[in-house]
């Protein structure tokens, strides 16, 4: 994740709406393509103060009204949905949180946070994505949904019960529980299924693996990915899901697998590595804007699998210290093991294969 710079000169974040030095509004341009101050130009929009830019943009609507979202969008765009004028990112998101539920405002914004520093990735390594609106072959779109309680008159006279809204991936919509949202659910959560690490761009990573499993391998490369994966038609999905909960994961997982739960089944296997080479880009792309390591190439598209190995595995060793210096878990895993590195690169030539032209 790469750091810009205030016109101030103060640096600036991916989520900052605001420099904290001279307190002018700051967001991503989406001409320079950027986090700059946005100066009032007077008309009701702002003027990018990026010197090789000066684009004439306008907050997205999320931003202006809700502020969960940081984005820009140039001046002369027409109003998407409901007379709106929403933002690239804002406009895969198709559910928001009821908003009347106190607290549900802050979880739609920690959500949208994950969900552009995705999207961010995903457009850093020129991964192919789209809507509905722009007739794209699989439509990207999201949902923010929590459990829906029956209503008290209905519980008071036994009727109704809880619908429980999962976390997944259908055909293109991803949906993520209002839950995770939640630090105090989500660690609970994490504590209970044994998780290392729970976290919403790690859902949002995991979720997006099933997007590209259906976009660039269902009737597209399906025998090669059996080849390194294995059968994903035998078992089915729900009998493999049966075993996995009624039996746990396979004995010594970690000799193959990136978790316990890529044991489950190999659509889960792909997902799971799949969401962990995200992982390693972007923590590879963040240290080394960072001055934390140099990338010998900082082009994430041309880098070399054995060199991104090797400087992550350089990289968990020192931060993993840090953590334990303080007490805390490890950060990131040191090794990979042999079948998990053909996994990664498995999915590191199907990027490089399928990157936008």
């Amino acid at each position: 994740m790469q750091t810009f710079h205030c016109a101030c000169g103060n640096k600036l974040f991916f989520e900052n709406s605001q420099c904290v030095c001279c307190n002018r509004e700051v967001g991503w341009c989406p001409v320079c393509k950027g986090i700059h101050a946005m100066e009032p130009n007077g008309k009701g929009g702002y003027t990018c103060t990026n010197s090789d830019c000066k684009a004439q943009v306008i907050k997205c609507y999320n931003y202006s009204t809700y502020n969960v979202c940081n984005r820009f969008v140039p001046a002369q765009a027409q109003p998407q949905q409901n007379g709106q004028c929403l933002c690239n990112y804002c406009q895969l998101t198709k559910t928001i949180p009821d908003l009347s539920v106190d607290g549900n405002i802050t979880k739609w914004y920690q959500l949208e946070v994950a969900k552009r520093r995705l999207l961010y990735l995903l457009d850093r390594v020129g991964l192919p994505y789209g809507s509905d609106q722009e007739n794209f072959e699989l439509p990207l779109s999201f949902d923010f949904k929590e459990d829906a309680q029956p209503s008290p008159i209905m519980g008071w006279m036994g009727i109704g019960q809880e619908e429980k809204v999962y976390t997944g991936h259908a055909d293109g919509k991803i949906t993520i529980n209002l839950r995770e949202a939640d630090p105090v659910e989500r660690e609970k959560l994490r504590v209970s299924f044994g998780e290392d690490h729970r976290t919403l761009i790690g859902h949002f990573r995991h979720e997006i693996g099933h997007y590209y499993w259906q976009l660039l391998i269902q009737n597209k490369d399906e025998e090669n990915f059996k080849a390194i994966f294995g059968d994903h038609e035998n078992p089915s999905y729900a009998d493999a899901m049966n075993q996995y909960y009624q039996n746990g994961p396979k004995a010594n997982w970690a000799k193959g697998y990136i978790s316990a739960y890529a044991t489950m089944h190999p659509w889960e296997d792909f997902a799971e590595t799949w969401g962990t080479y995200l992982d390693m880009l972007a923590v590879l792309d963040t240290a080394d804007n960072s001055d934390l390591l140099k990338l010998p190439n900082k082009d994430l598209e041309t880098a070399q699998l054995e060199d991104m190995l090797l400087r992550y595995e350089d990289l968990s060793l020192k931060v993993n210290e840090v953590n334990r210096a303080l007490g805390l878990p490890d950060l990131l895993p040191e090794t990979f093991s042999k079948p998990v590195v053909e996994k990664l690169t498995y999915i590191h030539v199907l990027i490089a294969r399928n990157r936008k032209k």
